[in-house]
């Protein structure tokens, strides 16, 4: 036999490597291949299986329903506590909990909804502390305390200064539903954002549309900001009287808007009418304002009926998302005051 060939008896497997001489059978694996091949059976359903999303959702709800007691965030902005997971997205129908004295003692001056107020044992207290219980206490906000350790694990870590306040999710309004609240006023006027993902941004566009008559703001599910208590904040108290509206998909909604009878005008750098000769603002209307930088989609800069640039004397070439629909807005207040 040459060197490097097959030991006697066996086939170079397990127990007898090329060149071996050693004599017997080779060794089997006693049956394991046999019942690794065999079926598990059926897999589970995603809500039983430990760590699956839903299964932690489902576990969650069920807590909920049970004890009543809030459940843990799990958006990560500034300010808020963080996904557990690496990586994790934002769940916008989710409770947020934001932190810190400054932005706690803002969100109850400015009446942001919230269910509790969470504060750290052994805090010192100052006048922002003392201020956040009497707010809390007033509206009626349940006041919980919790050890220092606790709070740093419902914030992620992050820097909260014995202070957390739990917001619920924001009861968005159906896109049909604001269409009908519109048509019943005199002079419909609706707000849509398309790509604005700043939560400030929008807080001001609500702003703005509750001040100058708009019944109000539609926004897209998908790569848009929420009504987060950022947003609520920046709008400084006009979330709590101007419907907010979210849609699947903004250009078939806008559609709709148009078969209505709401004439749909986008403002763009590049419109084709300028906003001192928007003569449609007299009647119903839809104005979308798109993000800064970006502007409107494709899309949706088809399914507009015109576009409308704002004049600018400066070296500015583009306004953010709440001052554009501010100056916008403003215009169109002017125009209708005028007709009447």
């Amino acid at each position: 036999m040459s060197k490097g060939g097959v030991g006697k008896g066996g086939q170079g497997g397990r127990g007898n490597k090329p060149g071996s001489h050693r004599k017997g059978a080779a060794l089997g694996s006693g049956g394991n291949s046999k019942r690794r091949l065999e079926g598990k059976g059926p897999t589970p359903p995603a809500e039983v299986r430990k760590g699956h999303p839903k299964a932690r959702r489902a576990a969650a709800a069920a807590k909920r329903t049970t004890t009543g007691k809030p459940v843990k965030p799990t958006t990560g902005a500034r300010g808020t506590a963080p996904a557990k997971a690496r990586g994790a997205k934002p769940n916008p129908d989710a409770p947020e909990t934001i932190f810190g004295r400054n932005v706690v003692v803002e969100a109850l001056r400015t009446r942001v909804p919230a269910t509790a107020l969470y504060v750290a044992l052994g805090n010192d207290n100052d006048e922002r502390m003392a201020e956040a219980i009497s707010v809390a206490g007033k509206a009626g906000i349940s006041i919980l305390e919790m050890s220092r350790a606790q709070m740093d694990k419902m914030t992620g870590g992050m820097l909260h200064q014995g202070i957390a306040l739990q917001v619920p999710p924001y009861a968005y309004e159906h896109a049909d539903d604001l269409l009908r609240r519109a048509l019943e006023a005199p002079l419909p006027l609706i707000v849509a954002l398309d790509g604005v993902t700043d939560p400030r941004n929008l807080g001001a566009v609500v702003r703005s549309a509750a001040a100058f008559g708009a019944q109000g703001v539609l926004l897209p599910e998908r790569r848009s900001a929420g009504m987060t208590a950022a947003a609520w904040r920046t709008s400084a108290g006009a979330a709590a009287r101007l419907p907010v509206a979210r849609c699947t998909n903004l250009t078939r909604t806008l559609s709709s808007y148009k078969e209505a009878g709401l004439f749909v005008v986008g403002l763009d750098a590049a419109g084709t009418v300028s906003l001192d000769d928007l003569e449609v603002a007299t009647g119903p209307l839809v104005v979308v304002v798109g993000a800064e930088g970006d502007g409107l989609s494709r899309l949706v800069a088809q399914t507009c009926d015109l576009t409308v640039s704002i004049p600018m004397s400066g070296v500015t070439e583009s306004l953010n998302a709440g001052i554009a629909a501010a100056v916008t807005l403003a215009e169109v207040a002017r125009r209708r005051r005028k007709q009447q």
